[in-house]
């Protein structure tokens, strides 16, 4: 993880190089959050979950909807993978700002690590009813 220090402007022309230069994909279907008790791995969702998740209580599978309940929010799916050689340090609390200050609406992240492909990589989750508004956003920064 890089440590700067850098001008507010320089975070802001840094950071929207990275979000042009990552590899941004888009993932097919709703997205939610199932619960499973914590003495118990969800194993029966290994072939689908994107990220596990636990506290002292439940696990939290993200995974596709299968099918839609009542009061359970589901999420689009986007994700970045960062290009090796630049410092993304920043960029999770810079788009989630920048998507509040300008949409009004909270997202989710989840962080992974895959060294073969530039080291740390992100799946943010967006309100369905926002997910056309956040992206097309997100297309803006990246100046697509």
């Amino acid at each position: 993880m890089y440590i700067s220090q850098e001008t507010p402007a320089q975070t802001e022309a840094r950071l929207r190089k990275v979000i042009a230069e990552a590899e941004l994909a888009v993932h097919d279907g709703p997205y939610v959050f199932e619960e499973v008790s914590a003495d118990r791995f969800p194993a029966h969702y290994v072939t689908d979950a994107l990220a596990f998740v636990r506290d002292r209580q439940v696990w939290s599978a993200l995974v596709p909807q299968r099918q839609p309940r009542e009061g359970q929010e589901a999420f689009a799916l986007f994700s970045f993978h960062f290009a090796p050689d630049l410092d993304n340090s920043g960029f999770v609390g810079w788009l989630a700002s920048h998507l509040k200050a300008r949409l009004g609406t909270g997202v989710f992240v989840v962080c992974g690590q895959n060294s073969s492909r530039g080291g740390i990589f992100d799946y943010w989750g967006a309100p369905l009813a926002v997910a056309d508004q956040v992206l097309a956003e997100v297309r803006v920064l990246r100046g697509r």
